[in-house]
């Protein structure tokens, strides 16, 4: 795709009247969701190497002005806010945060990709978008070797010519930058004490990001209970096929969207497909919290749909689906 179609492509997402081939290319991209694919921008840094985002999480591409206005006490790789559609964004150099050389914005042409995670909307600086591409899940790969030593890094793909990109964990970064909230109200947890442990609950967990791992899991042993985490998808419906018991083992399962080898769509539908494990209670949680994912996470059959990072909202659930559990077995 040459550059300008792209860019043009790119600044349609996010327009408030769109046409109706655009309307064509969201159902085109749903459709890809619910089929263990994904389309990605890919974008450079000043360091050559291709990035990749979702295209579900951005907003709009744009040119980055050469003025940006300075936050007091912020990150030091935060280089202020933007007005973008008469709201404030804040700004982020990736390459700074990733300890590469300063995207100079001033004085070269440089791009911000606004992205919505976590309903919060951000833009990070870019060099320059490269190209649309579209993989399966299967086709992204967790990190191997040295390179699962990167913090940052979550998955690698590669495009038509073999060139890597990586995929970085953009979760665990703002949660350094911008920071996430961890801890459950008061009011939450006098609730579960209501709600009581009337048997082991025994919560499994998938998401491939450290730092979201972490946070569910965290939330879940703050209401009392024990929790199982898993970081793939694929891997954990092996072993649920596997187990006769794995049904009755697990209260619930919390389970990303984004994730290589196995999305939580598909993951969710073919736990649907198999007799055995079809009644299992699942929650799907992600950073995509495009209201289109509540009617995908429908059509494969999730019990329900929840945006990261909301302790309490996660809380909430938690505690009514085991409320419900406890008033069925009263009956």
């Amino acid at each position: 795709m040459q550059f300008e179609k792209l860019e043009n492509y790119l600044n349609n997402i996010g327009e408030g009247e769109m046409k109706d081939n655009i309307f064509e290319e969201i159902d085109q991209r749903t459709q890809l969701a619910l089929s263990n694919q994904m389309e990605m921008l890919v974008f450079f840094l000043n360091d050559g190497q291709r990035y990749g985002i979702n295209v579900f999480k951005i907003v709009e591409v744009i040119e980055c002005p050469t003025v940006i206005t300075k936050m007091p006490h912020s990150h030091p790789t935060v280089r202020g806010t933007i007005d973008f559609r008469g709201k404030a964004v804040v700004t982020i150099d990736l390459a700074d945060f990733l300890g590469l050389e300063k995207q100079d914005y001033r004085n070269k042409l440089s791009y911000i990709i606004i992205s919505e995670y976590n309903n919060n909307i951000q833009g990070f600086i870019v060099s320059m978008p490269d190209t649309l591409i579209t993989r399966s899940w299967q086709e992204v790969k967790s990190p191997t070797g040295m390179m699962s030593n990167s913090g940052f890094l979550v998955a690698i793909a590669y495009t038509d010519s073999g060139e890597m990109i990586q995929i970085l964990d953009i979760e665990r970064i703002l949660g350094e930058i911008i920071g996430i909230p961890e801890e459950v109200s008061q009011e939450i947890i006098e609730k579960s004490k209501e709600v009581g442990h009337f048997e082991d609950v025994h919560i499994l967990v998938i998401d491939d990001s450290k730092t979201a791992r972490r946070l569910n899991e965290s939330v879940i042993t703050q209401l009392g209970y024990s929790a199982t985490i898993m970081e793939s998808a694929a891997e954990t419906l092996q072993i649920l096929i596997n187990d006769p018991k794995a049904a009755q083992k697990y209260t619930m399962i919390i389970c990303d969207i984004e994730m290589p080898t196995m999305d939580g769509f598909t993951f969710t539908r073919k736990i649907r497909e198999n007799e055995k494990l079809k009644n299992m209670y699942i929650m799907l949680h992600s950073s995509m919290s495009n209201p289109s994912n509540m009617d995908k996470a429908k059509q494969v059959g999730a019990d329900v749909f929840i945006a990261k990072f909301r302790p309490d909202e996660l809380a909430k659930e938690i505690l009514a689906t085991i409320q419900q559990i406890k008033d069925k077995k009263n009956i």
